[in-house]
């Protein structure tokens, strides 16, 4: 859930002092910092190594944001360097203190660490018995403690005096091996020595780690938006590899040492994509990018003839006709994502849809089979609890399909099919873009199996392929008639501690993330619900003046329309102020709504593509009213990566 960034560059670089090391490393650190603090920003810092005599090895950091750390280097003025690691956190093991926060120095070396080390109690006791003194309640300054001492021992096995900085990072990267090995846990850990100064060496297991390939340069991040400002090549490293990083050179070892060649990609956006763009917050702006979202998953589709197809699929056509139900595991956002995908791949495909949250599925003993089909939903396809489902459901004979937005994440290379979401980068913390690119996804994923399975024609196909080609224009409408509107209501209404959302079909799971969004960023009491529970028991929190979102069908869908028509009507009764969501033209809803708020017309399956969208745009409004930090909210990060 931290983020991390390497850089290193060329030894003869020369400094305007005329000593070794230039200022580029620093520069690439503080530009990666802060393109990940959506990361995680309790604390942030680097270690810079330089090859010159003095103090070769500096570590400066800093609890709190990443302006923090820049005061802090002010302050120190650190000298020009050849390589360095940076790191901003999200605190796990120890609060958010100077002392906790990444690098962790010993003896001469620094590491930076995104993960939870479980045995770490264990490892601390070991080093703390070899007469070491920690000085922070972390486990990761018990791994750089773990390395010093085994790098230690084998620099002492050489000759005195004989090891040069190409003999330090070979043995480090021994050090590396051997200290990871005895890790239990999740870690992508970059480690840093003054003896090896244009180099570093890094491992990964189950946590994110991505190369950056440049010119004369090379990179290390979390993910590509760490180093996309300065090189668009990346390349993958897999589970339980460990590298050497140079500036004109990358080597890989996997699990059994063997030397291996990294699978390499193209960043299709480049840095301007990743940041506000002129909006006020990156949410802001990641509403807005929603139109091109939807269009550019839905590029490419369809082959020369005719049929629709996926990213990868390495599933055999005749095992995808023979499942006989979808397991959707999720997370959050994700999983309300798969909540939508369970009306219209049920609808499309007769095939019956479990929606699970990933961090109980492999704990309730799920009944998987070989016929079952697993669908794991997440926008960095790095999502712990969503790996381990994944995981679990491969154990027991499914077969794994992911829908992700990040190319070379571990959910996409550890399923059997992937579907990416074609995003770009999202950086607020509270999800809106990936939200409705995974629901797009979704429908290609229910179309293609209808398609594959013989539930549709093929011009059935296309009807509705062409209905989500027009959703683009129609976010884009909504948003320039709707926008303002919706802004002013958030702004009336930020003194309001509590709100109902409800909603029937697609419109529930539309609800769930409309009360999820508001208490993201605006920290207030939200719950979702469907709209036909509401004599079951909730009705019973409506009082004087709370304000109801209702989500109400088209009424092309008569029944249900009628019925929340007549809940609206329930809770106004009782005194709710009624925010209505209702297609433009239904006037039905006039008479029972204090606030209509009008979406374009479209087929109902494909309605939550458009009526999340004010629900994002009032929580941000809401919220920033509030005075609040809308991108950053309190104790969340982007990417849960811990379990």
């Amino acid at each position: 859930m931290c983020g991390i960034v390497g850089h290193v560059g060329p030894l003869n670089s020369i400094n305007p002092a005329g000593a070794p090391g230039s200022g580029r490393s620093l520069e690439v650190l503080l530009d990666g910092l802060s393109r990940l603090e959506y990361r995680g920003y309790d604390s942030a810092g680097i270690a810079l190594v330089r090859p010159d005599d003095g103090e070769r090895l500096t570590v400066v950091k800093a609890a709190g944001k990443l302006d923090n750390l820049r005061a802090a280097l002010d302050e120190a003025g650190p000298a020009p360097a050849t390589a360095g690691i940076g790191h901003t956190r999200w605190a796990t093991h120890g609060g958010p203190t100077t002392e906790n926060a990444h690098p962790h120095r010993a003896g001469t070396l620094a590491v930076v660490h995104n993960g939870i080390i479980e045995n770490f109690r264990a490892l601390r006791a070991e080093v703390e018995e070899a007469g070491r003194t920690l000085l922070s309640a972390t486990d990761t300054e018990v791994v750089a403690h773990l390395l010093d001492l085994d790098f230690s021992a084998r620099l002492a096995a050489g000759e005195a005096g004989t090891v040069g900085p190409d003999a330090a990072a070979a043995l480090l990267v021994e050090s590396m091996r051997a200290v990871t090995d005895r890790l239990e846990g999740t870690f992508a850990l970059l480690a840093v020595t003054e003896l090896a100064p244009g180099a570093i060496i890094a491992a990964r297991r189950s946590s994110p780690l991505v190369i950056g390939l440049g010119e004369g340069e090379n990179f290390l991040g979390s993910d590509v938006a760490a180093f996309v400002a300065f090189t668009t090549h990346a390349a993958e490293v897999d589970d339980d590899q460990v590298l050497l990083l140079t500036a004109d050179a990358v080597t890989v070892w996997d699990a059994a040492g063997n030397v291996v060649t990294p699978n390499t990609w193209e960043v299709s956006w480049d840095a301007s994509a990743a940041v506000k763009g002129g909006y006020e917050t990156f949410m802001d702006k990641e509403i807005h990018d929603q139109p091109t979202a939807v269009a550019d998953t839905l590029l490419g589709r369809v082959n020369d003839r005719g049929e629709l197809v996926l990213d990868e699929m390495r599933i055999d056509p005749a095992v995808l006709r023979s499942i006989d139900k979808i397991i959707v595991v999720a997370c959050g956002t994700a999983a309300y994502a798969g909540h939508v995908a369970k009306y219209a791949i049920e609808h499309w495909c007769r095939i019956p849809v479990e929606i699970e949250l990933a961090h109980e599925f492999r704990y309730r003993d799920p009944i998987v089979s070989e016929k079952t089909l697993t669908v794991a939903i997440s926008q960095s396809g790095e999502t712990m609890d969503t790996i381990h489902a994944v995981r679990h459901a491969r154990e027991q004979g499914s077969r794994a399909l992911a829908i992700v937005n990040t190319y070379g994440s571990t959910i996409a290379r550890e399923a059997d099919a992937v579907l990416y979401t074609h995003a770009g980068p999202e950086v607020a913390v509270a999800s809106t873009k990936a939200f409705i690119s995974q629901i797009t996804a979704c429908y290609l994923l229910g179309l293609y199996l209808a398609q594959l399975r013989g539930n549709k024609w093929p011009d059935e196909v296309a009807d509705y392929l062409e209905n989500l080609g027009k959703m683009p224009a129609k976010i884009e409408r909504l948003l320039a008639e709707q926008e303002d509107m919706v802004r002013e209501l958030g702004e009336q209404l930020a003194d309001q501690t509590s709100f109902l959302f409800l909603g029937r079909h697609v419109g529930y799971p539309v609800a769930l993330e409309g009360a999820l969004k508001l208490k993201e960023v605006a920290y207030v009491h939200a719950e979702g619900f469907a709209a036909g529970e509401l004599k079951h028991g909730p009705i019973a929190l409506v009082e004087e003046g709370l304000p109801v979102f209702v989500i109400v069908p088209t009424p092309r869908r008569p029944v249900l329309h009628d019925k929340v028509i007549s809940n609206i009507q329930e809770v106004r009764a009782r005194g709710a102020r009624t925010i209505v969501i209702a297609e433009e033209g239904d006037e039905a809803v006039t008479p029972f709504a204090d606030t209509v708020i009008r979406i374009p017309a479209a087929p109902t399956l494909m309605w939550p593509l458009l009526t999340v969208v004010p629900l994002q745009i009032f929580a941000a409004a809401l919220a920033k009213a509030r005075g609040l930090d809308v991108d950053q909210p309190r104790n969340l990060a982007k990417s849960v990566t811990v379990e």
